[in-house]
């Protein structure tokens, strides 16, 4: 399977460059895979797909003020994104942009680091972590995904955040949770559905770029996650009460299929190193909640994985011709299948 087979084109006016002024009024793709049609509505009319005692799964993750700008002692601007992986290193790592050696001083502010090569794409700070915390809280800013061509703003603070996130970890938003705003959350509890939380720290896994031909040949990089006992008896008690069950996100279905045995999802937490691409068999994930993905990424391919890739394309090709908003502040997609 070619990476190339997952190229689209995308007018550079659907990219995002902002939130949606009012988050409920993002607009929602429901992709229908029972009824194979495509339905067009607006975010708030979510509540209409869940009933009593359905489960709403949402990924608790809070984004890092985690990219900094400095300079070498030597001279030249570097751009750092911090982010932690025990599984990698004990230290805080960086990807970094900017003509950097094997080994380098940064200064930032007053506050100088040292980093050296690591691996491909990754430089290991070669400092306590409380030095490169203190640099993220006095420096840092709200890491923007590439497409979006602009600086981070006061607003970014509080838009690039869901209101679900509680514990810091990630350095890039858990984008389908960004849609919930308290009213919508306020009437999916009075209709009786019940919210459960695991959390995936989103790390460069989910957003670095595959860079070989072949797809199988990939290696996902490992995100912490954990998911707690509570949150699988939740979900396993809605499927055997033949209740739906939603995921919200590409990195909660990440997370739940590495979690999952045998049709039941397990207390579990580590280090999750799994990639779904088509051909995948699904363990638990049925209907998901999730934005407009980037061509030939991994969160394409998950979802490719899970739809077909035949509808999810010629479902984004009627979002295109519709003048969707894609991509992380973009608009929404429900793929439903039960």
């Amino acid at each position: 399977m070619k990476i190339e087979e997952f190229y689209y084109e995308i007018p550079k006016d659907l990219i995002a460059q902002r939130p949606a002024q009012k988050k409920s009024q993002s607009r929602l793709l429901v992709l229908d895979v029972v009824k194979n049609r495509i339905l067009h509505k607006k975010f708030s009319d979510i509540t209409e797909f869940f009933n009593e005692g359905d489960v709403l799964v949402l990924n608790d993750t809070q984004v890092q003020k985690a990219r900094v700008v400095g300079n070498k002692i030597t001279g030249g601007k570097v751009e750092l994104l911090f982010f932690k992986n025990h599984a990698l290193s004990n230290n805080y790592l960086a990807l970094v942009k900017g003509k950097v050696g094997e080994w380098a001083k940064v200064l930032v502010g007053n506050l100088e680091i040292e980093i050296k090569k690591f691996k491909e794409n990754f430089y290991v700070v070669n400092e306590t972590d409380d030095i490169v915390e203190s640099m993220m809280s006095e420096y840092g800013m709200i890491p923007l995904p590439p497409y979006i061509k602009r600086k981070p703003e006061k607003e970014d603070e509080e838009r690039y955040q869901t209101i679900f996130g509680r514990k810091k970890g990630s350095i890039a938003s858990p984008t389908a949770s960004l849609h919930f705003q308290d009213d919508i959350v306020l009437k999916l509890k009075e209709k009786g559905v019940i919210f459960t939380f695991l959390t995936l720290h989103v790390g460069p896994g989910t957003f670095l770029p595959i860079k070989v031909s072949d797809v199988e040949s990939h290696n996902m990089l490992p995100e912490y996650c954990e998911i707690s006992e509570e949150t699988a008896n939740t979900i396993n008690n809605a499927f055997r009460r033949g209740k739906n069950v939603l995921f919200c996100g590409t990195t909660v279905v990440r997370a739940i299929e590495w979690a999952s045995k045998n049709g039941i999802v397990e207390p579990k937490k580590g280090y999750a190193d799994i990639f779904i691409y088509p051909g995948y068999t699904f363990k638990i994930v049925r209907n998901m909640l999730t934005n407009f993905h980037l061509p030939g990424s991994t969160p394409l391919l998950l979802v490719c994985a899970l739809a077909g890739k035949d509808r999810i394309f010629k479902a984004y090709n009627e979002a295109i011709s519709l003048k969707y908003r894609f991509f992380s502040y973009g608009d929404a997609m429900l793929i439903w299948k039960r």
